[in-house]
């Protein structure tokens, strides 16, 4: 019973033996060689107790016991190749960790071959950014510091054109006004010389005149003497002719009784001439019959 319990704990221990074997292999790869030694002598150790303890029990029941052989060759032949299977795949598994080891220091290398790689294309390209950036700010620079001196060149030059222009219009504007000055100094000079003249020609003009008036006035007075003289003879005149006009009326009325035959012989001419030196007013508009008889009445009424 003792040896039959032992084969069956045997029996019964070896798939936890070979999953904790298969545990290992997904252990570091460090580990795997230990494991595998350490999987492979407890599974032989564990057969040869398996072994010894069917052989312990082979004396009680022969066909028990051949049963019981079969099915522990059996399991110990399951155990075999589940330990051979555990061993390849233990073998496959540090292979394949030795692989991945490689594979991941490869992969170590690369990366930090390719953050080398990157850092320095990182620092190239910042590098080449700055220097283009610096040299595109240096060009930036260099055109607008060409651009603004042809600009203030332009500038500059439109103001040297403009002031040149400027003076050569003050100088024209100065020699235009130095020859007005002369100009109106020679034509002041010339107004006060015909101001003088003129003053000069009007005061020997007014004396002239003065005299003139003087002697006018001496001539008018003379005249006016005369005029007086002339019109207090021509007043006697007139009256001289009333007179002699009335006597001639008279003298003329006395050829017939009623005075008319002498007027009537005379024209209307000769009437309005006779009644004028009488005086008589709107001769002019009479009838030879009106004339004869103002005449007539005129010299009447002078007798």
């Amino acid at each position: 019973m003792s040896l039959s319990e032992r084969a069956r704990e045997g029996l019964r221990e070896m798939p936890s033996n070979a999953a904790w074997l298969l545990s290992r292999a997904f252990k570091p790869a460090e580990a795997v060689g230990d494991a595998t030694g350490s999987a492979t002598a407890s599974a032989r150790d564990r057969g040869r107790r398996a072994t010894a303890a069917v052989l312990d029990v082979a004396p009680f029941g022969p066909d028990s016991v051949d049963v019981r052989m079969r099915r522990a060759r059996d399991a110990a032949e399951q155990a075999r190749e589940a330990e051979e299977q555990a061993l390849e795949a233990a073998q496959e598994s540090k292979e394949r960790s030795d692989h991945a080891r490689q594979v991941a220091d490869r992969g170590r290398a690369r990366i930090a071959e390719l953050d080398r790689e990157l850092s320095r294309r990182v620092k190239q390209r910042v590098a080449d950014a700055q220097k283009a950036a610096e040299e595109a700010v240096r060009r930036e620079r260099e055109e607008a510091r060409t651009e603004a001196e042809e600009q203030r060149a332009e500038a500059q030059a439109e103001i040297d054109d403009e002031l040149e222009e400027a003076e050569t219009d003050a100088e024209e504007a100065r020699e235009r006004a130095e020859e007005l000055v002369e100009d109106a100094t020679q034509k002041l000079a010339e107004a006060r010389r015909l101001a003088e003249e003129a003053t000069a020609a009007a005061r020997a003009a007014a004396e002239e005149a003065q005299r003139r008036a003087r002697q006018l006035a001496d001539e008018a007075e003379q005249q006016a003497g005369d005029a007086e003289e002339r019109i207090e003879a021509a007043e006697r005149l007139r009256r001289q002719s009333e007179e002699t006009a009335k006597t001639t009326a008279r003298e003329l009325g006395r050829t017939r009784p009623n005075g008319a035959g002498g007027l009537e012989s005379y024209n209307k001419p000769e009437l309005v001439e006779l009644a004028s030196s009488i005086g008589i007013e709107g001769r002019t508009n009479m009838t030879k019959a009106e004339l004869v008889d103002a005449i007539a009445n005129a010299s009447r009424g002078g007798r």
